[in-house]
């Protein structure tokens, strides 16, 4: 299925409405939502599980599917190159991102922790040239480690309760090779801003604190609301080359 397929396969006119009631329901069997729901789910796993058995295929009841790329996503891209790169997407959910890695001329390997997202990715773009796998961020293979010349993370943080945020990091930094970068997309709000939440958005020392392991934050956008998009954080981390 071709790019514009796959968006227009099941939006529909009601696409939006769809997307409301579906949150409607996802919030009453979020446990997070709830006290002591952190203690309950803690890295969320049964809840992620629980959208797309709730979903039965409709890309309206997984919040986070927009059957197209992101918006930040893709203006980042224009302007670079990953012709040959190793790329990491991660937390892939529909695939859209993934495949627009793929479009810049990367080798993709994309992930989710769950195996219906991976199959539902694999069933929109079935002549697709990215690995699609399922696993957890938090105990992926040994082998992707300093693996990817690109790795790239939108939404994932904000959807983890702030406990996890420093594991999170420390993972992410492990898949970057020397001389590599990690692209980081997140909802944005002020230090000392009320959380709210899920998803929670991240505030600037919490991007500041991704700089971990050798890594290091060369630049930091802090994006205005506009347009219907909440207002967001871009930030772009490297790694320097081996022996530099």
């Amino acid at each position: 299925m071709g790019r514009e397929g796959a968006r227009t396969e099941v939006l529909g006119e009601d696409f939006a409405e769809r997307r409301v009631r579906a949150r409607e329901r996802l919030d009453a069997v979020d446990p997070h939502k709830r006290p002591g729901g952190i203690e309950a789910d803690p890295k969320r796993q049964e809840w992620f599980e629980a959208v797309y058995a709730l979903a039965e295929d409709d890309p309206a009841a997984v919040p986070w599917a927009h059957l197209e790329p992101r918006p930040l996503l893709e203006d980042w891209l224009a302007a670079r190159s990953l012709v040959g790169l190793r790329a990491l997407d991660v937390g892939c959910g529909l695939g859209d991102n993934a495949e627009a890695l793929a479009r810049a001329g990367a080798h993709v390997l994309a992930f989710d922790l769950v195996e219906r997202a991976v199959q539902w990715a694999r069933e929109r773009f079935p002549q697709s040239a990215v690995d699609y796998r399922v696993a957890d961020l938090f105990n992926a293979p040994s082998e992707w480690r300093g693996a990817f010349d690109f790795v790239h993370e939108l939404y994932t943080l904000q959807a983890l309760p702030e406990t996890l945020l420093p594991d999170a990091a420390r993972a992410l930094a492990s898949f970057v090779a020397p001389g590599g970068t990690l692209l980081v997309i997140s909802r944005a709000r002020d230090n000392g801003e009320d959380l709210g939440g899920p998803p929670w958005p991240l505030a600037r020392r919490d991007i500041e604190s991704l700089a971990v392991d050798g890594l290091r934050l060369v630049a930091l956008e802090d994006i205005p609301a506009s347009g219907g998009l909440a207002r967001h954080w871009r930030a772009e981390f490297r790694r320097g080359e081996a022996g530099g």
